[in-house]
């Protein structure tokens, strides 16, 4: 049966009258194209036609040639919060070519290349966001105005309030086949995080997207506002996007982070492999690289800092090391068979993350980079100096120190591929340059308020 033909089939069966045609750019908006059923075999064979330059950082100007975005049949889904759509991820291509500024392009290329060695990586979300509402001159605050607790980390009676809303998202989720197994009330006033199963990296990746998409969808329908943003409140605890990363064989599909697995003893107690235990020293090796596509955004680095975690400071790291079942540090072992990376934030670019860290991870692998011993200590408590004779690295401060670290290095620099233009790893972090000086360039309320009137 050919692409087309499943479709078809699948779509005639789900009364799907409109298909989204979509992809991301850089900074993970989704983009599509509304195509009514009747034209899908022409999406199929053609696809569907974008100018590249109106839709994002995409390494296009206005003279070059139209995106051919070609979907993905087996990305098909069915929306059930609107049943006669269904949404299909695409592969931006250019002339026939794939487009290897195209974030999903990247991360297929990365898995390909795994795959050659016989690997598989699988990768579970914790996607948090926040429910806000806007007032006439544009700030925001909690949806949700009986959400005032100073700790409301998984308070029953605000997570009842949102019920309509969670169980909503779960029904959906589960009706897509996600397997939704936890709703909760995060660290922070209308602060919340739905999960569902892991699953391969690509799959995680598509599903990502269509669940930010579906919330921002619902929180709109009820009339309130949803924020993936990592700092929407200076008080409050930000969105992050945990990536709980395993590999896998592929033939057989044993996992291979689990202790033991490969004829190898556990070296550091944590009940992993040495291959998992290298793979977290290449995120540790990397992080200070890693960390402009894992938190791509100005704002991102207002989440992370130093602190106790109370409601109002953070959980997001800002040290790159690793250990137990500890939050404080930048890669948590919560089980015996996979690294909770914990770096990512809600502006994160799955994508581009997954393929960034699977790129580090396998440096370390191929290497044999040895993450040292596990921090037990909690990390926010630590003195600086304590920190670094520890041999610990902090995290950069801002995104341009981020970029600037990115654009250095010489493994993410093959790892993301090469486009017309050089390394998509220097393009990407010529964009953040830009991105924070505009932002850099502006006079804040803050400024304002400090100096106005202090000289």
């Amino acid at each position: 049966m050919s692409a087309y033909d499943d479709v078809k089939a699948r779509v005639e069966n789900d009364g799907v009258e409109f298909i989204y045609a979509m992809f991301v750019e850089m900074h993970g908006k989704p983009c599509a194209k509304l195509v009514p059923v009747e034209a899908l075999e022409g999406l199929m064979s053609d696809g569907a036609g974008f100018a590249g330059f109106a839709s994002g950082p995409m390494g296009q100007n206005p003279s070059d040639p139209d995106i051919l975005a070609i979907p993905d049949p087996a990305s098909y889904t069915q929306l059930p919060w609107q049943p006669n759509v269904a949404a299909m991820q695409c592969d931006p291509t250019v002339e026939g070519e794939l487009w290897p500024f195209a974030p999903r392009v990247i991360l297929k290329r990365a898995l390909a290349e795994l795959a050659e060695k016989n690997l598989v990586m699988k990768t579970g979300v914790e996607a948090e966001y926040s429910l806000v509402m806007k007032d006439e001159s544009g700030a925001i605050r909690v949806a949700d105005e009986r959400d005032t607790d100073t700790l409301p980390c998984y308070d029953a009676r605000a997570l009842t309030r949102s019920l309509p809303h969670l169980t909503a998202v779960s029904k959906n989720m589960n009706a897509m086949g996600w397997g939704n197994y936890a709703n909760d009330h995060e660290d922070a006033n209308g602060q919340f995080e739905q999960n569902w199963q892991y699953a391969d990296a690509l799959t995680t990746a598509d599903r990502l997207i269509v669940f930010r998409l579906m919330i921002h969808t619902m929180a709109q329908q009820s009339g309130v506002w949803a924020t993936f943003m990592p700092k929407p409140f200076s008080d409050k605890t930000g969105n992050g996007l945990h990536a709980h990363i395993s590999l896998w064989s592929a033939d057989t599909d044993e996992a291979l982070f689990v202790g033991g697995s490969g004829g190898g003893a556990d070296t550091k107690g944590l009940g992993l492999s040495e291959m998992a235990y290298q793979f977290a020293a290449g995120l540790i090796e990397h992080a200070s690289s890693l960390v402009a596509i894992a938190c791509p955004i100005v704002n991102s680095y207002k989440r992370m800092g130093v602190g106790a975690p109370t409601s109002g400071a953070t959980w997001a790291p800002a040290y790159a090391a690793f250990g137990g079942n500890n939050r404080t540090q930048m890669i948590r072992v919560p089980e015996p068979d996979r690294l909770e990376v914990r770096l990512a934030d809600g502006a994160a670019n799955p994508y581009l993350t997954f393929a960034a860290m699977l790129a580090c991870g396998m440096d370390g692998v191929d290497r044999s980079l040895d993450a040292g011993e596990p921090n037990t200590a909690n990390l926010f408590e630590l003195d600086p100096a304590e920190i670094a004779a520890r041999g610990i690295e902090t995290l950069p401060p801002t995104l341009l120190h981020a970029a600037e670290n990115l654009a250095a290095n010489d493994m993410l620099r093959g790892a993301l591929g090469d486009t017309r233009s050089g390394p998509y790893s220097e393009y990407f972090a010529q964009v953040k340059r830009d991105e924070f000086l505009a932002h850099h360039h502006e006079v804040t309320a803050g400024e304002i308020g400090q100096y106005l009137t202090l000289f």
